[in-house]
């Protein structure tokens, strides 16, 4: 209890108030290899001059993608960050005022989420957005948390390869709610919504039309899940589906070690007063101006409790920012041919990978990511990768390696990782 102030009678008394049985009980979700059950290893005190010198050793151990030739996707992507996105966001007026919970005077503010919403409704073919969610894999569960609500039904199915992390995402949100059932599969009549991931994880786009059949012939609600929204700067917008949703991350912002991202949702303007999070609209004041508000607030704790469509409170406020003002500065044409450059690069990487023997390409279309096939164990040939230098991918189960490429993928990274694991097979 070295880091933990309380003492073991309020522990007993927190414990009984949540209606735990152990501290042990609290972390039953958290899988026994992932616990540490024994002190850190660290020094009792330390000069701030010796832990930042400690810590910069530690961290030079690491390969990022700024480092080595950087092939790894898997939900989070290298993309390139203009400097000027960096300079806006961190303006004072934006800085200090990203959440806009006294609106007059954040007009601002509101005015650049009113435009966040504007790109996210026209990238995704839906008519209305919210002003940002957490993260992909919540937005996901949040999607069909919002299907079952509209629908009155219990059954979620995943149409395509989901993100595994989004799939634990939303097992570790339903196992607490009774009768909710996800399955991989055809939709039936208690079926609330189908999951769609496109491309999938394996990098595969998907087509809509089929799977909207398939949902208007039982009344289930067809959801679009986006991992990498620079892909639909190629590939057509779902305006097939009831919900779209997703990460945001490749646009304005940097991978940072996984967070913090960008969840976006979208959906048709006729379930508008079932989405979650916060919605900004545009209106007019007493005067005739122009005016950004905060408004159907319906999912706040603070304002229906229970009976809240969420348990969002906020937005990703600065990274919405960020992602507002890289869109801005690529524009529509600019966006396009961002998409184009990572296709190309993902083209180039496929064609140079097909040479080598025993290399088999999966995927018969793609975007920037795609599987290859080995003649030996993926999780061993990363890590031979990494070894020299070079970072190779997101290993699957047994041969196959899931590699994607974007706009800073080089030719010679393509020619060295091509070299080093011919070596290596």
């Amino acid at each position: 209890m070295r880091y933990l102030p309380q003492t073991q009678n309020a522990r007993k008394e927190m414990l009984k108030t949540v209606g735990a049985t152990s501290v042990d009980a609290l972390f039953r979700d958290i899988p026994e290899e992932a616990r540490h059950d024994k002190p850190f290893d660290l020094p009792n005190h330390q000069g701030e001059l010796q832990v930042e010198r400690d810590l910069s050793a530690l961290s030079e151990k690491n390969i990022s993608a700024q480092d080595a030739p950087f092939f790894l996707g898997a939900g989070v992507y290298y993309h390139h960050v203009p400097s000027s996105v960096d300079y806006i966001i961190q303006r004072s007026e934006f800085l200090t005022a990203y959440t806009p919970y006294q609106p007059e005077i954040a007009q601002g503010t509101l005015q650049v989420i009113f435009e966040y919403q504007t790109f996210i409704a026209k990238l995704t073919g839906q008519e209305v957005a919210n002003a940002s969610l957490y993260c992909g894999s919540t937005a996901t569960v949040e999607a069909a948390l919002m299907a079952m609500r509209i629908t009155k039904r219990n059954k979620i199915a995943i149409g395509s390869v989901l993100h595994p992390e989004y799939r634990k995402v939303m097992d570790s949100y339903m196992s607490n709610l009774s009768d909710r059932v996800v399955f991989d599969g055809e939709p039936d009549e208690e079926t609330a919504c189908v999951i769609l991931q496109s491309p999938d994880f394996f990098g595969n786009p998907q087509k809509y039309d089929e799977w909207r059949q398939k949902c208007d012939a039982v009344g289930a609600l067809l959801v679009v899940v986006i991992n990498e929204i620079v892909s639909l700067g190629a590939l057509p917008p779902p305006a097939q589906a009831d919900i779209v949703c997703g990460e945001a991350q490749s646009i304005g912002l940097p991978m940072s070690f996984g967070g913090p991202h960008l969840g976006f949702f979208s959906c048709k303007e006729k379930y508008i007063r079932q989405m979650p999070g916060r919605l900004c609209g545009m209106t007019e004041d007493a005067d005739g101006r122009r005016g950004f508000v905060l408004t159907l607030s319906t999912r706040e704790q603070h304002i229906r409790r229970d009976k809240a469509t969420s348990n969002i409170c906020t937005n990703q406020g600065l990274c919405a920012l960020a992602f507002t003002v890289h869109m801005g500065l690529l524009g529509e044409d600019g966006f396009k041919q961002l998409a184009l450059l990572n296709h190309q690069s993902a083209c180039k990487l496929a064609d140079a990978l097909s040479l080598i023997d025993g290399v088999d390409i999966e995927n018969t279309n793609f975007f920037n990511e795609f599987v290859v096939t080995l003649p030996k164990d993926s999780s061993v040939v990363v890590e031979d990768l990494a070894t020299a230098g070079i970072i190779g991918g997101y290993a699957l189960d047994g041969n196959r390696l899931l590699v994607a490429a974007t706009e800073m993928t080089t030719d010679e990274d393509i020619e060295e990782f091509v070299h080093v694991l011919s070596e290596i097979l």
